[in-house]
């Protein structure tokens, strides 16, 4: 345990005038998990993108077993042992699940002709380890959690010494993240060193070995997990003491209903009824393919073409499409942050307006652009997004702040019921807590707030009711006295609704 495999010294970085690293020291111990934790910015991708070979330092050194190496290239790295599974997907969508994970083989070998069959045999026995995804599947009919669990499959085909799991869990299931942390303690019996880079203390604090903070481009401490908190690490990763992730819950009865749907179904879900109240957040619990966001999907009319009544302060509604969907005030924001959320090539203020262009258009339909900039700076106020100004990209801007600018572009038609599908992934705990704080005094505001999220204490400490789905159906309802991690997972494994069958 004690010997190191991976060592950075002194390690630099700048881009530009910004200082993205300043000397850098960190090391990495056969057999060990070992976090970094910070917030979004502070340097931790910057580093991961040096050990892999993407990116060059300035100065500095990386060690591998003692000796001094220099990681041109990410085929290097893998040649040095290094595997990386990024936070965002990086799978060629057109291609199958197993072209995907021996990608790397395929393009080194010299036959002619790829044998497929024998490429999906082995998929298949590395996905084992997983979860039941079909090799011959094309990537782009996978969920963003199976996609996430093809990029883990990939790497662990790699011969690795070294490998680097960032934000791993960030789509998984609370059952697929306890199977891969299952395979994590496995790999380093065998003596794979891992990088584990997460906002979740939890899962830090129950799997890892050693945490690193990372704040501002500079290396904070370094900690055993054992000898250390989780406050200690949030209160070192953001400079500062955040005293509570949540903010109050509702304190008196929450209001009439603002949303009421009654007897939903389409071919993926059915019967699906429930109330969203004024001033209360309401959360929607279930495994991944329980049906959650397929059915506030379908609701907002983005996708499918679903029965049932729905009714928006007492007014029915007969939504045909998403737009129609909009303009009644119902808005929905994706899971998928950089494919659906936002436009990344796009500046901050083409984001916030793109859902409601005629207030800032003038006749023939032309853009004011003054009035364009003056709503984004407004909402940029409003969401404390910290950005060089409105006219910078949005691919330029912190995980954290990019989530603003997706929840600025909602808040801008003022709407009445926002969907929110899982809200703060990969997100920081600063920026977290700030998203926390915003929904909640948007629902006090009296706007409908529904959250779907995988994250069980973030439903247990944001929401004031949580119903669980399963299999298409709704299971159960757990008002805020008895929402627990246990609770909820009794009902999103069905268990709840096969008793209450009986």
């Amino acid at each position: 345990m004690s010997q190191t495999v991976l060592e950075i010294r002194n390690v630099s970085r700048s881009f530009g005038p910004v200082r993205a690293l300043r000397d850098i020291k960190f090391d990495l111990r056969r057999g060990e998990i070992h976090a970094i934790a910070g917030e979004n910015g502070a340097g931790k991708s910057t580093l991961m993108n040096i050990i892999d070979g993407i990116i060059q330092p300035d100065s500095g050194e990386i060690l591998i077993d003692g000796r001094a190496v220099r990681v041109s290239s990410p085929s290097q790295a893998q040649q040095l042992g290094i595997g990386f599974v990024h936070q965002e997907i990086a799978l060629c969508p057109d291609v199958s699940v197993a072209e995907n994970i021996f990608m790397a083989a395929t393009n080194q070998s010299n036959k002619f002709l790829m044998d497929t069959a024998s490429l999906k045999n082995k998929a298949r026995s590395v996905l084992a380890q997983l979860a039941d995804i079909d090799p011959g599947i094309l990537v782009r009919e996978l969920s963003i959690s199976n996609q996430q669990l093809v990029e883990i499959a990939k790497a662990l085909t790699l011969d690795c010494r070294i490998l680097i799991l960032d934000e791993p869990t960030a789509a998984l299931t609370e059952r697929e993240a306890q199977l891969l942390f299952s395979i994590m303690r496995q790999l380093t019996q065998q003596g794979i060193a891992i990088i584990y880079i997460s906002h979740r203390m939890v899962e830090i604090f129950e799997n890892c070995d050693r945490v690193t903070v990372f704040r501002d481009g500079q290396c904070i401490r370094t900690d055993k997990v054992s000898e250390t908190t989780p406050e200690e690490v949030v209160n070192a990763m953001v400079g500062r003491k955040i005293e509570s992730l949540y903010p109050p819950k509702l304190r008196k009865p929450a209001g009439p209903p603002v949303l009421q749907v009654d007897g939903l179904s389409d071919s993926r879900f059915r019967d699906i009824s429930f109330a969203l109240r004024a001033g209360e957040i309401l959360g929607v619990a279930g495994l991944i393919g329980a049906g959650r966001s397929e059915i506030m999907r379908g609701i907002c009319r983005l996708e499918g073409k679903a029965s049932g009544h729905v009714r928006l302060h007492g007014r029915d509604l007969d939504l045909k499409s998403y737009a129609e969907a909009i303009n009644e005030g119902i808005v929905y924001l994706s899971e998928d942050r950089k494919g659906d959320g936002v436009f990344l090539d796009l500046s901050v203020a083409v984001n916030v307006s793109a859902l409601n262009l005629s207030q800032v258009s003038r006749s023939l339909g032309l853009i004011d652009k003054g009035a364009e900039i003056r709503l984004a700076e407004a909402m940029g106020r409003q969401l404390s997004i910290k950005t060089a100004g409105v006219g910078q990209k949005v691919s330029a801007l912190s995980g954290g702040n990019q989530q603003k600018v997706a929840l600025a572009k909602l808040l801008a038609v003022k709407p009445k019921v926002i969907f929110l599908d899982e809200p703060t992934r990969g997100v920081d705990v600063g920026a977290k807590s700030e998203i926390h704080k915003i929904l909640r005094d948007l629902a006090e505001q009296g706007v409908g707030i529904l959250v779907i999220s995988s994250e069980l204490p973030e439903l247990i400490g944001l929401c004031d009711r949580v119903i669980v789905i399963a299999e298409g159906r709704i299971t159960g309802e757990l008002p805020a006295e008895r929402l627990s991690e246990e609770a909820i997972m009794q009902l999103a494994s069905n268990t709840g609704w096969q008793r209450r069958s009986a």
